[in-house]
């Protein structure tokens, strides 16, 4: 397998196309990081110690794009583990200003981003809440992953900045216990550049449109894309520990009913039930 250049990422041209779109972006590539979200959190908590108890300027806080060929110790949703081999996977953060103050939703608008940019006709790709996209496969409900997204927040004096993670395999990998997908499946010509290139100018336009108006434009886009809709699940939530998907919230919360109530889940751990009772339909549906 032929090695990438940063020469071959062409990211001076990307820099150049992403800036219409979010002026004063930066876009940085190195060969090999721990994790591209430390990092970039790890900057932003200095500078909140630098500006501790002061107000901070608009521009000390400038939007990064941080890509790794390389993630050694990558992490995704509660800490697992994402790493990525050269070339194999796409690993990146963007630290952005998000002044909205109600984020819920977020990792879902960025979802529907990176999978409408990747597969336009939504064959293909499909998402699982909060973070997951996968691969859609018959033989198993969820498909396999493909992809996620990690998000966090850093209070830099009286703004809250994003750390917006995402890792796509864009080759096999190999995964003990877990079986995976590839962007080459569908889009045999795929390479890491490429993958950047075609997402990032469509997530950076739905984080604007996120910061603007929140995740209810989203939900339309989001509906067809929902691998958990209908489906009997297991959550971790003590007050609806079983039910059925019924999609989500204008504020991305994943509606499952249980018997005649809806309940709304906000966080925590949604799994496919292997065997469970389909409910009746909730009412309106």
């Amino acid at each position: 397998m032929s090695v990438l250049t940063p020469g071959d990422w062409g990211i001076e041209a990307l820099w150049s196309a992403l800036q219409p779109v979010w002026p004063g972006l930066s876009v940085e590539l190195v060969d090999e990081i721990g994790s591209t979200n430390v990092e970039l959190t790890d900057r932003l908590r200095r500078l909140a110690v630098v500006h501790a108890g002061g107000q901070v300027p608009d521009d000390a806080v400038l939007p990064v794009l941080l890509v790794a060929r390389r993630q050694t110790s990558g992490r995704g949703r509660l800490g697992r583990p994402w790493l990525a081999d050269p070339d194999s996977a796409l690993t990146a953060s963007l630290c952005l200003p998000i002044d909205r103050a109600d984020w819920s939703g977020l990792s879902l608008a960025v979802g529907v981003a990176l999978a409408n940019a990747l597969d336009a006709t939504g064959q293909h790709l499909g998402l699982k809440w909060p973070n997951d996209l996968c691969l859609r496969d018959a033989s198993q409900p969820l498909g396999r992953k493909a992809g996620g997204v990690l998000i966090e927040a850093v209070n830099v004096g009286h703004r809250r900045i994003a750390v917006i993670g995402f890792g796509l395999n864009v080759r096999h990998q190999t995964v003990p216990d877990r079986p995976t997908g590839a962007l080459t499946e569908i889009w045999p010509e795929a390479t890491p550049p490429a993958t950047l290139a075609r997402v990032m100018p469509a997530l950076l336009q739905a984080l604007q449109r996120f910061d603007q108006q929140g995740f209810a434009p989203f939900l339309p886009a989001y509906a067809p894309l929902d691998l958990l809709s209908g489906l009997p699940v297991a959550t971790t939530d003590a007050q609806c520990p079983a039910g059925i998907a019924r999609g989500v919230d204008t504020d991305g919360a994943l509606r499952v009913q249980q018997g005649e109530r809806m309940h709304r889940i906000v966080s925590g751990e949604v799994s496919v039930r292997a065997h469970a009772t389909e409910l009746p339909p909730a009412p309106g549906h």
